[in-house]
């Protein structure tokens, strides 16, 4: 165990010749929200992805409460887990996409309670319950039975959200959850996180929102070119920023 919710160490990833992380190391501590800056084609989405297994890593390690996500270590090396022991890991680690990614064809309701039931084999009649409950908590309790394309891209997005926090996770990972949404609509997923980080979740957030990662991080890390440019807390990054690079990326955002 290392005291980390989430370890990434010397985490590289190629497509082809394009190597889009190189090298990056990130700890998050339970109960931390760390918001992850950057331009794009940095690597932000693709650690993110790389997190909960969607890519494998070239090289480097990544930890999920002390676990190693993905693979064993069999002596000297590194052996890839069975799909169903990937899936295990995966029902552990929420993830919220920037476009919703909810089934079609499940209502709502389903739609939340479709992964405790059939990766976490949890009792039907439990989850639903808790389900609803998910639902009222992020505002949109009254949709449990409506299909998704029935509901605006922030009800949408509020949804996936729920259907994270079903899992009953011990991180989330956000990627840019506000980037597909109309202006009008991105205060109130917003919000929802924002309820999230005062609860005490573990949080990592990929976001081109500034002031709200000002707002609701404890620390922010700021990407570039597939490393990690520069670390610490918002009043530190936004600030006090120590690297010529991020000083040169805020001053067009801020």
């Amino acid at each position: 165990m290392t005291g980390f919710a989430v370890e990434a160490r010397g985490v590289r990833k190629s497509y082809g010749a394009l190597e889009v992380l190189k090298g990056v190391d990130l700890t998050v501590r339970p109960g931390e929200v760390t918001a992850i800056l950057g331009p794009s084609g940095s690597g932000k989405s693709t650690l993110l992805r790389v997190l909960n297994h969607l890519e494998k890593v070239d090289a480097g390690l990544v930890r999920v409460d002390g676990e190693l996500v993905g693979y064993r270590i069999k002596g000297r090396k590194l052996h890839e887990l069975a799909p169903r022991e990937i899936l295990r890991q995966r029902s552990q680690i929420g993830f919220v996409f920037q476009n919703f990614n909810l089934f079609p064809h499940l209502t709502v309701l389903e739609n939340v309670m479709e992964a405790p039931v059939s990766a976490q084999r949890r009792r039907r009649d439990e989850v639903e319950a808790e389900a609803i409950e998910l639902l009222e908590r992020v505002g949109v309790g009254d949709k449990a039975h409506d299909y998704p394309r029935r509901l605006s891209g922030g009800q949408q997005q509020r949804v996936a959200i729920a259907r994270a926090l079903a899992l009953r996770p011990k991180v989330i990972l956000f990627d840019e959850p506000t980037s597909a949404l109309d202006p009008e609509l991105v205060g109130e997923v917003l919000e929802v996180i924002r309820h999230l980080a005062r609860d005490g979740a573990t949080l990592v957030i990929v976001t081109h929102e500034v002031g709200f990662a000002r707002e609701v991080a404890d620390t922010v890390v700021f990407m570039d070119g597939g490393v990690v440019v520069e670390q610490g807390s918002p009043e530190a990054v936004f600030d006090r920023p120590a690297n010529a690079r991020t000083r040169e990326f805020l001053s067009h955002v801020l």
